[in-house]
């Protein structure tokens, strides 16, 4: 043997084992109603994996902080050491899916939360939200004492950014509605309306444009007797409190984002012409979509009367 070499087998590096406890991550990015409708599914995840810890990434982490199913909760952005903590070397599932980019969520073929089921092979079985308030967050009821009982009316939603009308055809109640419930109940009830700063005002109302905690809203919910909501945050939280609502449906659908338990009232089809230039894998968009918009005047959106009747 030539003594300038010193000959070695290789050995394989050795595969790191996993060690401590098992994960499931979720992370779940968008608006306020989104991740209130992903607190459907946390009880449907741990009992598939009841031996894994359930992490929530989460852009409105308060939905969920109260869960008993959740195990740890971080806000989008805020989780320093995260990798180290929870993936690297570690027995982990990780679900970073969007929903809304699924064949079945486009051509609205299943509910939201059927598509996030499918994405994570979980059962689907017409799960609702849960929002859970701890002990003083269940006195914010208290706050909304009134001298008649209280209506919500959600007019607008949504941040709307960039949007420079005081009206977004495709959620938005249109306002010679708003206002004629507003009329016809403003005898029996204090209305709170909830809109955008730069929403379209109602006459006898108490309007809310400010920005609001979201435990804030699920407590003016809470009090409240009676609710005309649209496809937005509120409509959402009511479901998770169980709270039958009046819910105006145009440019989206209730067999997409809504919740059997509410009493769903969706727009008169449109005569579509050739307006939808910006459509692309939705039908509508949201922000700054005014020429798209297939209604001539707003008897052809909504039969009013109909509405008033069904509240």
């Amino acid at each position: 043997m030539d003594q300038g070499y010193v000959y070695q087998s290789k050995q394989p590096t050795p595969t790191p084992t996993t060690t401590g406890d098992k994960y499931f991550i979720w992370h779940i990015q968008g608006g306020l109603g989104k991740n209130i409708a992903g607190s459907a599914l946390v009880k449907t995840i741990k009992e598939k994996h009841p031996d894994r810890k359930l992490i929530m990434i989460s852009s409105h982490p308060e939905i969920y902080l109260n869960n008993p199913f959740v195990d740890r909760v971080y806000q989008l952005g805020q989780s320093p050491y995260f990798y180290q903590d929870y993936i690297e070397n570690k027995d982990v599932i990780i679900s970073k899916h969007e929903p809304y980019n699924q064949s079945d969520h486009i051509t609205k073929k299943k509910h939201l939360l059927e598509n996030w089921c499918d994405l994570m092979g979980l059962k689907y079985s017409g799960q609702l939200p849960v929002i859970i308030p701890n002990y003083p967050q269940s006195t914010f009821p208290l706050l909304w004492q009134r001298p008649k009982p209280i209506m919500v009316i959600q007019s607008g939603g949504g941040p709307m950014e960039g949007q420079k009308y005081a009206y977004s055809w495709t959620r938005d109640i249109p306002m010679e509605v708003a206002q004629q419930i507003v009329n016809k109940f403003t005898q029996q009830y204090h209305i709170i309306q909830i809109t955008r700063p730069n929403g379209y005002g109602l006459k006898n109302v108490e309007r809310i444009d400010t920005k609001m905690s979201n435990m804030d809203l699920c407590g003016l919910l809470q009090a409240s007797k009676k609710r005309v909501l649209i496809d937005s945050s509120l409509q959402h939280m009511s479901a998770a409190m169980n709270l039958k609502s009046t819910v105006l449906w145009v440019g989206t659908s209730p067999k997409v984002f809504g919740y059997k338990m509410h009493n769903n009232i969706s727009a008169n089809l449109p005569k579509r012409a050739n307006q939808l230039i910006g459509s692309y894998t939705f039908d509508y968009q949201f922000e700054n979509n005014i020429h798209e918009c297939p209604y001539m005047q707003v008897s052809e959106i909504f039969d009013v009367n109909s509405i008033l009747n069904k509240i």
